[in-house]
């Protein structure tokens, strides 16, 4: 069983950074992509930033040039470092790991930019 565990949110004020960390039961490079996505109060989840196995990351619009994901495959963890966050940047942002057609989920942590 997939586990994973995110960790890194927090308050923070408009214009701060926060780092996400969400570390895996497994060698995340055994994944066919790891992802980063979020869900404000009231609407839909949506991707944020993908990282595919031996590919190119790509971003949602709205975070790019600010939001970067990478891994560390000794330790089993992805990122996702956030830059000049925006209040609309708040939700709880999730870790989610593809694997042959199986997508499986963090618990999710609460991001919050004050203005």
């Amino acid at each position: 069983q997939v586990q994973l565990v995110e960790s890194g949110g927090g308050l923070v004020q408009a214009g701060g950074s926060l780092r996400l960390s969400c570390a895996a039961s497994d060698s995340i490079f055994s994944f066919n992509a790891m992802n980063w996505f979020r869900q404000a109060p009231g609407k839909q989840r949506e991707l944020v930033a993908v990282m595919p196995s031996g590919g190119t990351p790509s971003y949602l619009n709205s975070v790019k040039g600010r939001f970067t994901i990478s891994g560390d495959n000794a330790k089993n963890t992805v990122y996702l470092q956030m830059n000049s966050l925006k209040p609309e940047d708040t939700a709880v942002y999730y870790c989610a790991a593809d694997l042959f057609g199986s997508r499986y989920w963090g618990q999710g942590t609460q991001v919050t930019v004050s203005s």
